[in-house]
């Protein structure tokens, strides 16, 4: 992905906010990887939410910059844990290393997901 200006704060570096989006739209992606969507596990109602985020902020991303995002999932009780870390394209530093842990909500209540489980179970480590 690129860094696009409209992210950047008046530092020129892309401000702490938007690495949440880099993160959401990554397990997104990951999800159609996986063959689901986001949008119609909640028509089924089953809603994968974030339950916690830890967040370490390493090297900064500014305007042009080219990123990779990158994740791998664990599973802890219900809980899915997506480690995941954003890389400067040129020369690879972490800018950003997170952990990000989602829950599942069945018709609302928390609970398991067997589809999720399914879809994920080649990628858990």
């Amino acid at each position: 992905m690129e860094v696009r200006d409209y992210e950047c704060d008046i530092e020129g570096i892309v401000n702490n906010a938007n690495y949440l989006h880099y993160l959401e739209h990554t397990r997104h992606l990951f999800l159609k990887q996986c063959g689901l969507s986001f949008a119609e596990m909640h028509r089924k109602g089953i809603d994968a939410v974030v339950a916690r985020m830890t967040l370490q902020y390493k090297v900064p991303l500014r305007c042009d910059d080219e990123f990779i995002s990158r994740l791998h999932i664990t599973k802890e009780g219900i809980r899915y844990v997506f480690h995941q870390d954003i890389l400067r394209a040129d020369d690879n530093k972490i800018s950003l290393r997170a952990k990000v842990e989602l829950v599942c909500l069945v018709n609302g209540k928390l609970g398991q997901s067997p589809e999720y489980d399914e879809a994920f179970k080649e990628y858990i480590e």
